[in-house]
């Protein structure tokens, strides 16, 4: 359950319009009521607060073909999204002096320098520009720290560190868990936990879901014959992604692509990062430089997305919407500011902030479609979810 402190007594207290929100809503609605989805969970955040949450449909629960009503409880795994909370961790042990982005991976986890990968830096890892995108963890490592280690010093590079952009799915963010563990003594999911999820009050956030919320999660289903999804995201495999519907796989809290959460969880985990790091009740959670930094654009030109060839503006972990007019190929629709920052997940799970608004907009769905219709999707909600102020 959202605290109810978390949300606003009418849309208009944060500035937002309700008639505007309302198109939000029933961009999300129609996906369910025409069959194309079967559930969907969508929230908008300003100053810190929901201004509205909205859940349609049903879903399947723990294996069961019995269709049930999803609620506003409803829990979904919201995959790649979770690559944001994991590196706002991350930034948190830069602005503690912990870390630096300019260090080498294999000076904080020597298992790490084999194979060429010596020289590869934090930084580089954080951007997806190391050239390791495809490098194996078998879930049978998942949860085995040894194991982790080992494979580790197993991984080969594809290409050289730095010369392309190739999305790393989870290998990158198996790293930064390690780092996070090496540089506080904690394990990496206490550490979000502590640092991140309790202080902004989203306690039905996991990374590490415990076995007696299983009940809470939507299973997640192929809504047409799966297919591998193309340009080199050969890791997110149809069977990959149904193995997110295993307890064990949801106990692990994959750094990179695990985290169960809700729509109202991703909206308002995005609100202290465009509110200068600040929750609405005045808990710091970092500094507003702290954000700046993390969130500015450090990719180059030629670090470009295959196929459609549109430069990937990454920042540490984010995406940035960016001022060139392809916001929209990046996840943010046609109308949010150039600032506005975030990340997707598989089956076209949204989250991102807006900085320039305040604006913050999170989206949760089980079911699996084609790239284009999810991406689609995307677009419309973006769009409208960023036009809502009053």
């Amino acid at each position: 359950m959202t605290a109810p402190e978390l949300t606003a007594t009418r849309p208009e207290d944060l500035g937002i319009d309700s008639e505007k929100l309302e198109a939000v809503f029933a961009r999300a609605r129609r996906d369910v009521e025409d069959g194309t989805l079967k559930s969907a969970q969508v929230a908008v955040a300003r100053h810190g607060k929901l201004a509205g949450l909205r859940t349609y449909g049903t879903v399947q629960h723990g294996g069961a073909d019995a269709e049930v009503p999803a609620t506003d409880e409803t829990l979904y795994t919201i995959f790649s999204c979770t690559k944001a909370i994991v590196g706002a961790a991350t930034w948190t042990v830069c602005e503690d002096g912990l870390l630096k982005i300019e260090e080498k991976v294999a000076d904080i986890i020597p298992e790490f320098g084999t194979n060429g990968k010596e020289n590869i830096t934090v930084e580089q890892v954080m951007l997806h520009i190391a050239g390791f995108p495809l490098a194996p963890m078998a879930p049978t490592d998942w949860d085995n720290r040894e194991r982790r280690l080992s494979r580790f010093a197993q991984w080969r590079l594809n290409w050289e560190p730095g010369t392309q952009f190739e999305y790393h799915a989870t290998s990158a963010h198996w790293v930064l868990a390690e780092i996070i563990e090496r540089r506080t003594g904690k394990d990496f999911r206490a550490y979000v936990r502590e640092r991140i999820l309790d202080p902004m009050g989203l306690t039905n956030f996991y990374i590490g879901l415990p076995e007696s919320e299983n009940g809470r999660v939507a299973d997640v289903r192929h809504l047409i014959p799966p297919t591998p999804p193309p340009g080199g995201w050969g890791e997110v495999t149809p069977d990959a992604i149904k193995n997110f519907n295993r307890p064990e796989v949801r106990a692990v809290g994959v750094p990179g692509g695990g985290g169960i959460g809700g729509a109202a969880q991703l909206a308002l985990f995005y609100q202290p990062l465009v509110n200068g790091g600040v929750t609405a009740d005045g808990t710091r959670i970092m500094k507003a430089e702290t954000i700046e930094w993390a969130t500015q654009v450090r990719t180059k030109d030629f670090h470009r997305a295959p196929i459609i060839e549109t430069p990937v503006n990454r920042a540490l972990t984010v995406v940035v919407a960016g001022d060139d007019g392809r916001a929209f190929e990046r996840g943010f629709g046609r109308t949010t500011s150039p600032r506005a920052f975030g990340h997707g997940g598989a089956g076209g799970q949204i989250g991102w902030g807006d900085p320039e608004t305040g604006i913050s907009l999170g989206y949760t769905t089980d079911g699996f479609l084609d790239d284009v219709l999810q991406g689609r999707r995307g677009v419309a909600l973006s769009s409208l979810a960023a036009s809502c102020l009053a």
